[in-house]
């Protein structure tokens, strides 16, 4: 009887084609860095076509977070309950339904509703695509979880210089609502493709997560991601604040300064998925950690735009290893309920992204821009002492 358990149990693994549920994931991934940018790439047009002022502005850029961080709390235990497949063709099916809205509502209300399951439909893609490579991968898992993440750095770049050369020839609701009609594509897709199954049949939702709070590790990756993604809003935020203060860089100048953080961050998960994909997990975290600190530092004393691009170019390099090799090890950890345990740690991770980046807002009302790199400085070193304990543990 244990024999025939056994083969049935490989059997249903391998019911499924990994380097397709790769594929199939690093797109998902993809339309989520889509979605990131698409709200602050056409925020001009929404403004003129609602006659919004800054504080309305403002509103709709706060709605979208609250979706991700519901996406991201619920797609966890839904996913080891029930399988990834379904929840990946709902979350694609309202990423279409996000940006048809985005692109056509009539009234502000509808488009804030849009804007709500936009950033939830976007949080459950991000949450899933990663939990199902932890999953798939056998050995390697933040390898694999870096290419992965080179898909989201592709979007995020890439949906600014579509609406660029596209502008030209089409109106921008047009472009945004086409890109809606791929996100419905890829529902298709999904629903074409075979997923690994549900790890936690039987279990009732959510039940597995209170036992989470006492394991001292996780909540510690918990926190180094808390750190890193509020590093990433900061720098993402306010960087090109810091950068034209002064007037001793334009900001055409400063923007495309930010591009190369998004393009050293994608290039060097590229390269930990596959010229360092040998190299130990702990090792990449190291240079990580060392490239992060020379990055703040060019930042702060680079009074020309070559000594600034190539602080940001090292921050993002820095900061590419974060999310993927840590989870990585929550994925080694909690192999049988990896969705929740992903679950928990993102949804950390995102407070982190909302409370210090407000934060940061105070500090530059109160005491000024300048105050940028010092608390870059600050999270970095908390990053470090967090990374050395949980290093420590996890041997």
């Amino acid at each position: 009887m244990m024999k025939g358990a056994i083969i049935s149990i490989s059997k249903e693994k391998s019911a499924y084609n990994k380097h397709l549920v790769f594929w199939a994931a690093c797109t998902g991934l993809l339309l989520f860095g889509i979605t990131l940018i698409t709200l602050g790439a056409v925020v001009l047009e929404l403004r003129a076509k609602f006659g919004l002022d800054g504080v309305a502005a403002g509103t709709l850029f706060s709605i979208m977070p609250i979706g991700i961080l519901a996406g991201s709390l619920l797609f966890g235990p839904i996913c080891d309950r029930y399988g990834y497949k379904l929840l990946l063709i709902l979350a694609s099916l309202g990423l279409c339904a996000g940006f048809e809205g985005i692109a056509y509502a009539s009234h502000t209300a509808v488009l804030k509703g849009c804007i709500f399951v936009f950033g939830l439909s976007g949080g459950i893609i991000n949450g899933t695509t990663n939990a199902v490579v932890a999953d798939i991968s056998t050995r390697g898992k933040g390898a694999s979880l870096s290419l992965l993440g080179v898909s989201f750095g592709i979007g995020a770049l890439g949906m600014p210089q579509l609406l660029g050369a596209l502008r030209g020839y089409f109106e921008w609701h047009a472009i945004v609502a086409a890109i809606g009609w791929v996100a419905f594509t890829l529902g298709l897709l999904y629903a074409l493709i075979r997923f690994p199954p549900a790890k936690q049949q039987g279990t009732r939702l959510f039940a597995q997560s209170g036992k989470m709070f006492s394991d001292i590790t996780l909540l510690l990756i918990g926190f180094f991601l808390f750190c890193q993604s509020s590093f990433e809003a900061i720098i993402n935020n306010w960087t090109t604040t810091y950068l034209t203060a002064g007037g001793h860089m334009e900001e055409h100048s400063a923007l495309y300064a930010l591009s190369l953080y998004v393009a050293g961050l994608t290039v060097m998960r590229l390269l930990t998925g596959s010229v360092f994909r040998t190299v130990s997990p702990q090792h990449m975290l190291l240079i990580s950690l060392l490239l992060m600190p020379m990055g703040i530092l060019l930042l702060q004393a680079g009074a020309t735009f070559g000594w600034s691009a190539l602080g940001l170019i090292l921050l993002g390099a820095g900061l590419a290893g974060g999310f993927p090799i840590m989870l990585g090890f929550v994925g080694e950890r909690y192999a049988d309920r990896s969705g929740t345990a992903f679950s928990f740690v993102l949804v950390i991770a995102l407070t982190g992204n909302m409370l210090v980046n407000y934060m940061m807002g105070l500090v530059v009302q109160h005491y000024g821009i300048q105050y940028l790199t010092t608390v870059a400085f600050a999270e970095w070193l908390v990053m470090l002492l967090l990374c050395s304990r949980i290093v420590r543990r996890l041997k």
